[in-house]
């Protein structure tokens, strides 16, 4: 008995999911086809994640002598043939929910993550295992189709929708072959060549004549050589610390790197280099120090934001075509904190002393895109010369020597690397990064008065589990001091 092909694409926001399905009607419907899809909007995610369900029954209307098949609006879980995430966590929910059968299906996803809200915004690291969905992917689907779309998409100038088709096609269950695939995308006369090249390249990635990891451009492949600094170091911290130098270069310059460079070696003198556990330690406090250093203060922000990469990746994302003109408008609300962070120390206390308890935040809205707005940004990322001056500056490197201090007080035994784990307490900016302070702060004091390894790992667990530090109190059986601010408001009219 023939049944209908059963097809379900799970995309988020912008990713062409919509223009994929309609490929699929198209081609369906070209062949003679009865072809029925419908969609289901989600919630806003990440970026609004949308699935599409198309059914096709694999006979030309023509052979069934005036009779209609009954097709499904909705997926059945168990009986569907083709099931294509355009990212990976969107292919773990479709394996969760029943979709993926190990008899039937063939799971087409990419690799790269797309982080929900919920992954950024934990005080620890948030993020979903990758690695157990790719399992589940492996076992529970009949065949896994398993590669970086995104990453082949973007060096083909297309949008991932394209490089899915061509994996769903080259798996051989659709029931049209490629040139019918590749027509329906002519016939949409929307970015043809660009779809084509995006199609071409999933379809050989998954046939196996070409790798999609063998695309990555070069430069991001190429590891950068190594310091004789960092030579001279064990090999098991080559990797952290190669990283941490390229990071604090990248955030300041290469007297800075070359601090980041003293403070490890500080560490090492502390650490035999034939205890694991003490190198564990220099490795851990080696990464969050690179981290810590290059914090997020306003000249980093402008940095960034006007980066060439970041640009292009923007252009990426929206689906700008070149020479295309983007409008782009960046919303900044600067604090008194911020304003205070670019002055000198004397002067920050000052300021921070006269607008006490006033309410200084400001919204601004800035169009990037015009050159009174791009150079803003660009007057702000010029300052970062004077970062030294500045008393985030002065406060961020009396936090990390505070810190640093305990870790190499604590060696080489097992609270050294409880210590140094401690950095992951401290990131962001605004209220999270003060949070992070106090709540490190609260666990070095505990350090200092002779906690063990098992305590310090039950606060650090216990900061990281709760913003609010409810469980980091009663982790340490003591209140953590929390500024209360009081603002006063304007007397109506």
């Amino acid at each position: 008995m023939t049944r209908p092909v059963c097809v379900l694409v799970a995309a988020m926001g912008g990713e062409g999911g919509g223009v994929l399905a309609d490929w699929l009607i198209d081609a369906s419907t070209h062949a003679g086809f009865p072809v029925q899809s419908t969609s289901v909007p989600g919630v806003a995610q990440r970026t609004g994640a949308t699935t599409y369900y198309v059914e096709i029954f694999p006979q030309p209307r023509a052979a069934l002598a005036g009779r209609e098949p009954v097709l499904s609006l909705t997926p059945t879980p168990g009986q569907v043939d083709i099931v294509a995430a355009s990212e990976l966590v969107e292919a773990g929910r479709s394996i969760q929910s029943g979709y993926v059968d190990p008899q039937r299906t063939t799971l087409v996803t990419s690799t790269h993550r797309e982080y929900a809200v919920s992954e950024k915004a934990a005080m620890g690291d948030g993020r979903f295992d990758s690695v157990r969905i790719i399992e589940a992917a492996t076992q529970r689907a009949r065949r896994a189709v398993i590669f970086d779309m995104r990453a082949l998409a973007q060096q083909n100038g297309t949008v991932i929708n394209t490089v899915m088709f061509g994996a769903m096609c080259a798996a051989g269950v659709l029931p049209f072959d490629r040139a019918a695939c590749e027509e329906a995308i002519r016939r949409s006369g929307k970015a043809v060549d660009a779809s084509l090249r995006g199609f071409a390249a999933g379809f050989d990635a998954t046939e196996g004549r070409r790798i999609a990891s063998e695309k990555l451009d070069s430069a991001v492949r190429a590891r950068p050589e190594m310091p004789a600094r960092v030579r001279a170091l064990p090999e098991s911290l080559h990797d952290v610390v190669c990283a941490g130098v390229a990071l604090t270069t990248d955030f300041q310059d290469e007297r800075y790197a070359t601090l980041y460079l003293d403070r490890v070696e500080q560490l090492m003198k502390a650490a035999p280099f034939a205890d694991e556990t003490a190198l564990g330690a220099v490795r851990e406090a080696a990464r969050y120090l690179a981290l810590w250093m290059s914090y997020e203060d306003v000249v980093r922000v402008a940095h960034l934001k006007t980066r060439r990469e970041r640009l292009d990746r923007v252009r990426r994302e929206v689906g700008a075509r070149s020479g295309e003109p983007l409008q782009m408008t960046e919303f900044l609300k600067p604090g008194l904190d911020e304003m205070a962070s670019v002055l000198p120390p004397r002067l920050a206390a000052w300021l921070r002393r006269k607008a006490a308890g006033q309410g200084w935040h400001r919204g601004m809205y800035i169009r990037t895109d015009t050159i009174k707005g791009f150079l803003m940004l660009c007057g702000l990322r010029s300052l970062r010369p004077l970062r030294r001056h500045m008393s985030r500056y002065h406060e961020e490197q009396a936090g990390i020597e505070a810190w640093l201090a305990a870790v190499q007080a604590a060696m080489p035994g097992p609270l050294a690397l409880e210590a140094a784990l401690c950095g992951n307490l401290v990131k962001g900016y605004g209220e999270t990064n003060r949070r992070g302070r106090r709540n490190l702060d609260a666990i070095l004091k505990q350090i200092g008065e002779g906690a063990s390894a098992e305590s310090v790992r039950a606060a650090r667990i216990a900061a990281l589990a709760d913003p609010e530090g409810k469980q980091l109190s009663a982790a340490l059986g003591q209140p953590i001091a929390r500024p209360i601010h009081i603002v006063r408001r304007r007397p109506a009219n």
